[in-house]
């Protein structure tokens, strides 16, 4: 039934009900329908209702297409993300296993053995001692000579020693030919000292007087010249 205000024509029940339904599908958009003429009502309710309706469901359609694909991507990502992290936490847990048994293949270190101590040193051998008299200073020189493997024999070196000083360290011949020369004899063997001195043995002193340098220097020339001191039965 249709009800008139002077020279208007309301909207039927049912073109309000299309304009609500436009109302709800926007998004409660509010619309205000004014009163037309009643001389377009029919037109309004023959096209244009009916157009407002028609684009009313197409735009509700047209928007939840939309949200529901908004939606579905949404949980798509969602799903891939949660498959990611599940996916990283396996193998996070895969690679934590593998170590873990690559750890116990390895073969165990021995144990570090100690540090050997060093060995204690050796003392030095004691010096030998050698008295301070003639049979001391020809055991000594002939200790060294035999080191430096020069050979000579106590008998020979003593026998020699008793008929040039008699045993005297300190003798000097200033006679013989030496001694007229300027190169007197010194020492137990009477040695000159160009002669000492050339034939000087690493070791002993460099003083003629020595009585171990004097015999050791005299049995090297003696070696040299004679074989050995026990080929010298006069002066040399």
């Amino acid at each position: 039934m249709r009800s008139t205000v002077s020279g208007y024509s309301a909207l039927s029940k049912a073109h309000k009900f299309s304009a609500a339904g436009l109302v709800t599908v926007a998004g409660a958009a509010a619309l205000t329908f004014a009163l037309v003429p009643q001389a377009q009502a029919a037109d309004v309710q023959s096209a244009g209702v009916k157009t407002v309706s028609l684009s009313a469901q197409e735009f509700g359609v047209t928007q939840d297409g939309e949200l529901a694909k908004a939606a579905d991507d949404a949980a798509g990502q969602a799903q891939v993300k949660a498959a990611a992290a599940v996916q990283a936490e396996a193998k996070a847990k895969a690679d934590a296993e593998r170590a873990s048994r690559s750890e116990a293949r390895k073969p165990m270190k021995p144990a570090a053995k100690p540090a050997a101590k060093p060995a204690p040193a050796k003392p030095a051998p004691a010096k030998k001692a050698y008295a301070d008299n003639l049979d001391g200073w020809i055991s000594e020189s002939l200790d060294i000579l035999r080191s430096k493997g020069i050979p000579a024999s106590y008998d020979g070196i003593k026998r020699n020693i008793m008929r040039e000083s008699t045993g005297n360290p300190q003798a000097i011949n200033d006679w013989d030919v030496n001694a007229v020369n300027g190169v007197p004899s010194k020492g137990l063997l009477q040695i000159i000292d160009p002669t000492f001195k050339a034939y000087h043995v690493e070791g002993t002193s460099w003083n003629i007087y020595d009585p171990v340098a004097n015999i050791t220097a005299s049995c090297n020339y003696a070696a040299d010249k004679y074989g050995s001191m026990d080929n010298v039965n006069s002066a040399y």
